[in-house]
C-alpha cells in the first residue's frame, strides 16, 4: 500500500530515532525532499499525496543507508558549503560550517595585501581552496593531496563551479612534490587525537578517511611537518591560515611563532571556539 508523504516520514522519523540518530526529523525531510528534486516545501503543501512505488523505494532505500549511519551527505552524494555545492564521498571530509572561519581569515587577508597564487594541502573536496578562488576572481591555484580518490573528487567540484581553467592538482605528501612560492597557503590537516578517534560517532568514523582525521597522538603531527618546511614555499610577505581542533589554537601558533611567523591571530568560529590561526611570513 502506497503511503503519504506525511506517514513517510512519521515511520521514517521513528525509524531513525531508534538508529540513536540526533536530527531524526530533520534527516528524514531532507531525503524525502531529494526524491522530489530538492523540493522541501512539498512536506507542507501536500502532505497527503501518495508516493509512487519508485518514490517509496528511493527513499526505502536512503532510509535504510541513514539508519546504518552513512552520512546524509553521502546519501545525497552533495554537500553545502559558503552557499555552493560540492561532491562528496567516503574519500573525503565532507565541508562543515566550522571551515567556513578558515575563508572568512583568508579573505580578509585576501583584501589586506593581495592574493594571487594558492596552495591548498591535503585539500580533500577541494571546498577551501575552490571557494577562495571563486571569491577571488584573479587568484590561480594548487590543491594537493596524497589520496588520488580525493584529487578526483576535487577536480570534479572544480568542473561543476566552473574553475577548472584557475587550479591544478598534484598528488603529494604535504610538499614533497609542491614546487613554486605561494602568496597564501592554507590547510585543514588532520587534528584529532589517535585515541580520540576510535571513539568518534559512526558518521565519521566508518564513513569518512581515517587518514583525514588521524593527527597522532595529541593531533599535531601534521602542523609540525608543515610548518617545518613552509616557508620556503611562501613569497616574502605570504600568508598562512590553518584550520585547528579545540584546545590548539596556542599551540599551533607558538609552532608558527618559532619559525619567524608574525602577525599570528587566532580567530573563532561561530561557536566563540578558537578554530583558525593565521600568520604572515617575515623573510
Amino acid at each position: 500500500m502506497s503511503l503519504s508523504i506525511a506517514d513517510a516520514l512519521r515511520q521514517a522519523t521513528i525509524r531513525l530515532k531508534k538508529a540513536g540518530i540526533v536530527g531524526a526529523s530533520q534527516d528524514a525531510r531532507i531525503l524525502l525532499a531529494d526524491i522530489f528534486a530538492g523540493d522541501r516545501e512539498i512536506q507542507f503543501r501536500e502532505p497527503e499525496r501518495l508516493l509512487t512505488k519508485d518514490q517509496s523505494d528511493a527513499f526505502e532505500n536512503s532510509i535504510q543507508r541513514r539508519e546504518s549511519r552513512e552520512p546524509v551527505s553521502h546519501i545525497l552524494g552533495r554537500r553545502e558549503f559558503w552557499s555552493r555545492n560540492y561532491f562528496v564521498t567516503s574519500d573525503v571530509l565532507d565541508p562543515r560550517p566550522d571551515s567556513e572561519t578558515l575563508i572568512e581569515a583568508a579573505l580578509s587577508i585576501a583584501e589586506e595585501t593581495g592574493v594571487s597564487r594558492v596552495l591548498d594541502l591535503g585539500t580533500g573536496s577541494g571546498c577551501l581552496i575552490l571557494t577562495l578562488l571563486a571569491e577571488i576572481s584573479q587568484a590561480q591555484g594548487l590543491a594537493v593531496d596524497q589520496s588520488s580518490a580525493a584529487l578526483n573528487i576535487a577536480a570534479k567540484n572544480a568542473a561543476h563551479l566552473g574553475l577548472s581553467d584557475r587550479i591544478s592538482f598534484k598528488q603529494s605528501n604535504w610538499f614533497s612534490s609542491v614546487t613554486g612560492t605561494y602568496d597564501l597557503i592554507i590547510s585543514n590537516p588532520p587534528y584529532i587525537e589517535t585515541e580520540v578517534t576510535e571513539i568518534l560517532e559512526p558518521e565519521v568514523s566508518v564513513y569518512e578517511p581515517r587518514a583525514a582525521l588521524d593527527g597522532g597522538a595529541d593531533g599535531l603531527v601534521c602542523y609540525r611537518e608543515i610548518i617545518q618546511d613552509i616557508v620556503q614555499y611562501l613569497t616574502p610577505e605570504g600568508a598562512v591560515v590553518f584550520e585547528v581542533g579545540k584546545g590548539q589554537a596556542s599551540d599551533v601558533a607558538a609552532l608558527l611563532a618559532d619559525q619567524n611567523f608574525t602577525n599570528i591571530r587566532i580567530h573563532n568560529d561561530l561557536a566563540s571556539v578558537e578554530r583558525c590561526v593565521s600568520a604572515r611570513c617575515k623573510k
